[in-house]
């Protein structure tokens, strides 16, 4: 049995702090000469994958678990207890259907108008002000939307009050220290709303739309016919919310690269399929989950590059690195070109911004295509239904910063209502 690589530093805790977790596997990975190698993190023994070869091997149906593979204040922040990201093999199916059958293209189709509306009619207050942080702005259209859509009713000032909190666990997920505490107080406070708003619709207090988030979320039964509880009820509902929200940096990344690359502007307007390889192009190019971790499942050990898996082992799959792996992606793998995906294979573990391996049997984000097709609006109405100026601004990206986002957070000014 060939032994894989240790890396020199006793502990990668405090370097995966400082430096950010994006590019933390990649470069050690790089300086071992392997696509895998072994380290320690908080103590704790830690093997680091990178690549689609090892995307493929992480994300094979029913082998790694969830369970024990996040630091307890991130779980806490993103999933939580209870949720499908935490569950293994027919119980994690059953909960992915219920999943899955809200991303139907009707489903995704009146979320995508509902927030496209929602942009339109606020262009007319961003021409009244001097400047607008697409970024909040962003996030609280994407949170009115999803609320509206998932039959989740939101008056003016709770709506800032849920977008101050999904941005909270948001921002808060990657980080120890003040950002952190700020989201999981936040979240204590969403987690009960979310609760009342489910025994409200269980009661027949609240009634919301049939096929709607809410209603399937609060009527799902599980592999044992028994309903949800109220707690993972409400916390499957923010699992359905929260991701919607977090859409706020892929479009903050779509508008950065119609700026940094202005050509695509013209793209665009000549090609009707030129959005899917933009925001695709998007996703892959610039930094969204840094990486994934996973444990071992008992009896599923197995052997890859030499070294043997065993039943507890942890894993850390680098998302970002496999991303910009030139390798597949070719010797242009670092630079912006949305073309390549004219020729992309499809394949589900070479490109992973949002997970590997298949949406039904593995944990491959079901809101993905939700994903995608917010992206595509969003940079549309920045390229055809408004005009604006990006004033001079910080737009540096910083990744020790998890999650990362350009400084400014992007800056519009002068902002115009096309035609």
């Amino acid at each position: 049995m060939t032994a894989i690589p240790r890396d020199r530093e006793l502990d990668g805790s405090l370097s995966l702090l400082r430096n950010g977790g994006y590019t933390f596997i990649s470069r050690r990975c790089a300086r071992n000469g392997s696509d895998v190698f072994e380290t320690r993190l908080l103590g704790q023994r830690v093997v680091c994958m990178t690549g689609s070869e090892a995307a493929e091997v992480f994300y094979k149906p029913d082998r790694m678990t969830r369970q024990g593979a996040l630091p307890p204040t991130a779980l806490m922040l993103l999933q939580d207890k209870g949720s499908v990201h935490l569950l293994d093999g027919k119980p994690h199916r059953r909960r992915k259907e219920m999943f899955l059958s809200l991303m139907t293209p009707e489903g995704m189709k009146r979320l995508g108008e509902r927030f496209e509306e929602l942009w339109r009619a606020r262009i007319g207050r961003w021409e009244r002000e001097r400047r607008v942080t697409l970024f909040y702005e962003a996030r609280e259209l994407l949170c009115r939307a999803v609320c509206s859509w998932a039959g989740v009713p939101l008056a003016g000032p709770e709506a800032r009050k849920r977008t101050r909190e999904f941005g909270a666990m948001i921002e808060g997920a990657g980080s120890v220290g003040p950002r952190n505490w700020a989201g999981m107080l936040l979240r204590a406070r969403t987690e009960r709303w979310a609760r009342e708003l489910i025994e409200e619709v269980r009661s027949g207090e609240l009634m919301v739309p049939e096929g709607s988030a809410a209603e399937v979320i609060a009527t799902h039964r599980d592999t044992e016919e028994e309903p949800l509880t109220t707690e993972a009820a409400a916390v499957e509902l923010l699992n359905v919310l929260r991701p919607t929200v977090a859409v706020d940096r892929y479009i903050v990344f779509c508008a950065l690269a119609l700026y940094r690359y202005p050509e695509s502007r013209r793209k665009l307007r000549e090609s009707e399929d030129y959005s899917e390889l933009f925001v695709q192009e998007v996703r892959r190019f610039y930094p969204f989950f840094p990486m994934i971790g996973g444990r071992v499942r008992a009896g599923e050990g197995f052997t890859w590059r030499g070294h043997r898996f065993e039943a507890g082992d942890w894993v850390l799959l680098d998302m970002y690195g496999t991303n910009l792996d030139g390798r597949f992606w070719g010797e242009d793998a670092r630079t912006f070109r949305p073309e390549r995906f004219r020729e992309w294979d499809g394949s589900p573990n070479s490109f992973i911004p949002q997970g590997g391996g298949d949406h039904r049997s593995g944990h491959r984000c079901p809101g993905e295509w939700i994903t995608i097709d917010l992206m595509k609006r969003a940079t549309l109405l920045l390229n055809d239904a408004m005009e604006y100026n990006v004033p001079p601004q910080d737009l540096s990206i910083d990744l020790s910063r998890m999650p990362a986002i350009p400084k400014s957070r992007f800056e519009i000014s002068n902002v115009r209502r096309a035609g």
